[in-house]
């Protein structure tokens, strides 16, 4: 460090302080009582009426799978190199002695204590002399062999967390998880699609979850028309359908389905309705420098158009699009992008041009009494997603790639063609289903550790994640069984319901909860699509989380590494990802990490891809993962991150990397300014300071009371929520703190405003968002100073009370 300071907060041997007993309210201590929340109370008043107390006692589950892996075993992080906070434990060895009294009062009781002494003698022997009578006299009701007294009570033994957590990572299979996996991909293939949720629920429910409720929304939701979409050559009236088919031939049948129409699955949800007969114009990825191209040389009032999937958020790139004028968009994905294994680009796919929640709710809950929106579209563009074959037939001309024997599609700018679009969406309510389940934490029950995956029909790849979370629980449920072990903080296990069309059952039930989660959400742990490809690992993490990330990554990895592609890459990013982790992050200011395996970063396109909902083989995962070995270490690093998380007494957050963090972005001193970069310092030497020997609670025995370990973790919770924005373009997180890409090297908002004013030819935008980063940096300066001060102003009183 720049100042010299020593770090403090280091690691010490023992994982987790011994606290993980299940015990009742009167037995916790009176410091600790002090500062608990009535949990039951607490939910109550939010509304959050469906959970009861939890009875350990009530848990009968089985033995669960306790094979020891010897090639996972667990292994103890090194310290980290920017420094972590020492774990708050009680003095093991502390004795109480009893002070002796003055020596000028010895003698004046020496005489009456003499009596006293020889008074107690006499009434002693006459106690034992009835005892041993008694005793006598009753010696032919007690076995001969009964020879010493009974032992005292003893209150449970209490178990070891480090023991624990490494019992749990150890115990979850891959074959495990591959039962839950072909249960529930049986049960999608044979059931209608509003019940996956209650088998959900059943599989927890089996694992030994006891707290675990039905969350019910009624939606709006935007689904395909029975009459299809068409596109129309004006001049050759030909007709064609999304999939390239034309109108007059009969629809095929997509693999793996029997009786439905792929046409079906081929539309915008949420796209504006209608026909529009207008000129294509060839934009490509439709970025900012592609719309520069066609501004001084093309109107394109009206028209319609052709864009390729990638390289930036579908939603702003529409945003774009709509500024300019444009009326309707086809969506397409560049073969060439396609990840060769998937070959997506060929197939029909169904995007949604919804943000997030029901769109008939914006802000709110859609709860009884609730005023609803009926909002049939969320844009005034006509939407379409067309196959790559259908593209190539629009466009006039193709260009060679790299030698890779594959087409990047162009177009001619001497050549035009003008199309009928007709685009027709239905919109209807309907009741979506969360899953909710709860493992009650034993010191710090008013604080989640959320863990979230989904669920849905039989389209989508929901059953890898549905088996990991399950297999999750089962493990962490076998030690509440067998040792009356509990968590230091709660654990949600949430499984969301409409999440292809906007994460809705995240957002409404999220939306419900939110000032609860405000204070109470420590961390979201994101399981969405947890193996798409057989490639490598990649780790997604907000900056306070990071470290903690790659500690567990690489311990984990170093002991299961048997293929190159594997060990590779264990860098952690902090970038948008997909999944139900959105209001976490970008409403609520939540850490958050994911792990996920994909395709290797050769043939992973552009990015964005995964925007395109696909018609998925139910059994993709498992010919990506026949042995479930990549499924099993993801749940490995999930269940470890979300038990350090949730166990540990000081979060596992780094500050100082948050800071790091942001003075990174701002490398580029063009675009900051000099009180920017002042701030960004400031908040730096914060940071340091404050996990520094000048801040000591974690060090000092004297200090060692929950006032003062929960105002340090309130600090560590809250610092991310210091980065959201008021408002950021469509596609875009609020949370400045993730950029959309690695190659991104200043805050992704930053850098959009900048391309933006060129579009615009006014500095306006960037002004503004200058202005909102810089107050972001402030703020959370601020805040973790005064932190600091509270701790500083703790340490000044006692000072002065120990004179």
């Amino acid at each position: 460090m720049s100042d010299g300071t020593e770090m403090a907060y280091r690691k010490v041997d023992q994982r987790f302080p011994v606290h993980s007993q299940d015990v009742d309210t009167e037995e916790l201590p009176a410091t600790s009582l002090e500062l608990e929340w009535d949990m039951e109370k607490e939910l109550e008043e939010s509304g959050f009426d469906g959970f009861e107390p939890d009875d350990s006692g009530q848990h009968h589950l089985g033995n669960s799978t306790g094979n020891t892996d010897l090639d996972m075993e667990f292994m103890q992080p090194s310290a980290s190199p920017r420094g972590r906070f020492e774990r708050l434990e009680e003095e093991s060895d502390y004795v109480a002695h009893t002070r002796p009294a003055p020596k000028n009062q010895q003698g004046n009781f020496s005489r009456m204590a003499k009596l006293f002494v020889a008074g107690i003698t006499i009434f002693i022997c006459g106690l034992l002399i009835g005892y041993y009578g008694q005793k006598g006299s009753s010696k032919n009701v007690l076995p001969n062999n009964i020879t010493t007294p009974t032992p005292p009570v003893s209150s449970t033994a209490v178990p070891d967390d480090g023991n624990i957590l490494k019992a749990i990572v150890q115990a979850i299979e891959g074959y495990s998880i591959r039962n839950v996996f072909r249960n529930l991909t049986l049960f999608a293939a044979e059931s209608d699609q509003g019940s996956s949720a209650a088998h959900v629920m059943e599989q927890w429910t089996a694992s030994g979850l006891t707290e675990i409720r039905l969350v019910n929304y009624t939606v709006l939701l935007s689904l395909p028309d029975t009459d299809q979409n068409k596109i129309t050559l004006t001049n050759s009236s030909q007709c064609f359908y999304p999939s390239g088919q034309q109108c007059s031939t009969l629809p095929s049948t997509p693999r793996g389905k029997k009786e439905k129409n792929d046409l079906l699955y081929s539309y915008a949800a949420y796209s504006a309705k209608g026909s529009l007969e207008a000129e294509i114009i060839d934009v490509q990825y439709g970025t900012t420098d592609d719309l520069l191209r066609l501004q001084s040389s093309t109107n394109v009032t009206k028209k319609i158009a052709l864009i390729k999937l990638g390289q930036a958020p579908l939603l702003y790139k529409l945003s774009l699009l709509l500024e300019a004028g444009f009326g309707g968009a086809l969506v397409y994905i560049d073969p060439c992008d396609s990840p060769q294994r998937e070959k997506i680009g060929d197939e029909t796919f169904w995007i949604s041009l919804n943000p997030g929640g029901d769109p008939s709710t914006p802000g709110y809950p859609s709860i009884g009494g609730s005023f609803r929106e009926h909002r049939t579209n969320l844009t005034t563009l006509l939407v379409q997603p067309i196959a790559a074959s259908l593209a190539k037939a629009l466009l006039s001309s193709i260009k060679e790639a790299n030698g890779n024997g594959c087409f990047h599609l162009a177009n001619s700018s001497a050549v035009s063609k003008t199309i009928r679009l007709e685009v027709g969406t239905v919109s209807e309510y309907r009741t979506i289903q969360n899953v909710i389940g709860y493992l009650k934490g034993s010191i710090n029950p008013d604080k989640y550790v959320i863990v979230g995956s989904h669920h849905g029909n039989n389209e989508e790849l929901w059953t890898s994640s549905t088996s990991i979370i399950t297999e999750i629980i089962k493990t962490m449920m076998s030690q509440v069984q067998k040792r009356r072990w509990r968590p230091n903080r709660s654990i949600m296990f949430c499984s969301w319901g409409g999440s292809l069309f906007g994460n809705i059952g995240s957002y409404e039930w999220a939306e419900e909860m939110e000032h609860v989660l405000q204070s109470n959400a420590v961390a979201y742990i994101n399981l969405f699509n947890p193996v798409v490809g057989n490639g490598s690992l990649n780790t997604l993490a907000s900056p306070s989380l990071r470290q903690l990330a790659a500690e567990v990554t690489n311990t984990r990895l170093s002991l299961n590494c048997t293929r190159q592609e594997k060990c590779s890459g264990r860098k952690v990013d902090s970038m948008q990802v997909e999944g139900n982790s959105d209001f976490f992050i970008n409403h609520l200011g939540v850490p958050t990490v994911q792990f996920a395996y994909q395709e290797t970063e050769t043939s992973m396109g552009p990015g964005f891809l995964s925007e395109a909902l696909l018609v998925h083989d139910a059994l993709m995962a498992e010919a990506l993962d026949p042995s479930f070995n990549l499924h099993e270490t993801v749940a490995k690093l999930t269940a470890e991150m979300i038990l350090r998380i949730a166990n540990e007494p000081v979060l596992p957050f780094s500050v100082l990397d948050v800071a790091l963090e942001v003075q990174e972005q701002l490398k580029d001193e063009s675009v900051a300014s000099d009180q920017m970069l002042v701030l960004a310092s400031a908040l730096r030497e914060t940071a340091q300071l404050f996990q520094s020997d000048k801040m000591r609670p974690a060090n000092d025995p004297t200090e060692r009371d929950p006032a003062h370990l929960r105002m340090l973790n309130d600090v560590l919770q809250n610092l991310e929520k210091n980065f959201l924005i008021q408002q950021a373009p469509p596609g875009y997180y609020r949370n400045i703190l993730y950029h959309l890409d690695e190659t991104s090297n200043q805050f992704s908002v930053v850098k959009e405003a900048l391309n933006h004013c060129r579009l615009q030819q006014t500095n306006q935008t960037l002004s503004t968002v200058l202005s909102m980063v810089l107050n972001s940096i402030r703020s959370a300066q601020v805040y973790l100073k005064a932190g600091l001060d509270v701790f500083e102003n703790i340490q000044n009183t006692k000072k002065q009370t120990d004179f």
